[in-house]
């Protein structure tokens, strides 16, 4: 039959994965660093996975394929649920999550609740993350974490300056890591206003360095913040490069 349906342009695709986790139905995998539709019956040709290809590598196209058949995307979902069980049971990671994509762009959440510690910490802290992927290239505008979420959205340098980041900023929060220096700028912009509208977000906080450049985060998020046409609380937190609290 004829029918509306995925093609992966391999020339313009560089593997990042981010359309891997967006389609649910999970007929797109990796492999061999390249994304490729992994069955024609997978794929509803709806196309959820379009908005995610920061290489514009996907489109919709008609052409003779079989037809998408709900059976096989929850046998394949269950066989990507077996492979992950028995990776964890034996520490590792399965290389099918989401049809077989990337592992390090499986959406997970984390329960990163911990007793509240009177005076001086002791020993080693607890982590504060509560959700992964957390890399703004990576994670999905859709993800069921941001929902009323306060969103932390912090230049990658902050953790490493700041030493009480988990603490003070991360505890409780959906985080969003960026670097405007390293990455496309307008991409935050666009990503970000996504994200905004997409949401009901109760807060967005931006933790940035104090080098000119790390203002680019920070441009990128109030930018999204107006195209959103959202009133949302929004806070910069500046961190010099000593570690103090500008």
């Amino acid at each position: 039959m004829k029918r509306n349906i995925v093609e992966i342009d391999q020339e313009k695709c560089d593997g990042c994965g981010l359309c891997v986790p967006s389609c649910a139905e999970g007929a797109i995998k990796i492999v061999n660093g390249k994304a490729v539709l992994a069955a024609d019956n997978l794929c509803d040709g709806l196309g959820a996975c379009l908005g995610e290809c920061p290489r514009d590598a996907i489109r919709i196209i008609e052409r003779e394929a079989d037809e998408f058949d709900e059976q096989a995307v929850e046998a394949s979902r269950e066989k990507v649920a077996v492979g992950a069980g028995v990776a964890a049971q034996h520490g590792g990671s399965s290389a099918g999550h989401h049809g077989g994509g990337c592992p390090g762009s499986r959406l997970m959440t984390r329960n990163s609740s911990s007793p509240e510690v009177s005076g001086a910490e002791t020993g080693s802290r607890q982590s504060r993350l509560g959700q992964w992927p957390i890399q703004l290239k990576l994670v999905p505008v859709t993800a069921p974490f941001f929902e009323n979420a306060d969103l932390l959205i912090a230049a990658d340098c902050v953790p490493f300056a700041y030493a009480d980041f988990h603490k003070d900023y991360l505890a409780g929060k959906a985080l969003l890591v960026g670097c405007p220096k390293l990455d496309d700028n307008e991409y935050y912009t666009e990503k970000l206003t996504d994200i905004f509208r997409n949401a009901t977000l109760k807060s967005v906080t931006v933790v940035r360095m104090e080098v000119p450049c790390c203002g680019g985060i920070e441009a990128a998020a109030k930018k999204a913040l107006v195209a959103s046409g959202k009133a949302i609380p929004f806070e910069v937190v500046t961190v010099a490069v000593d570690g103090t609290i500008r």
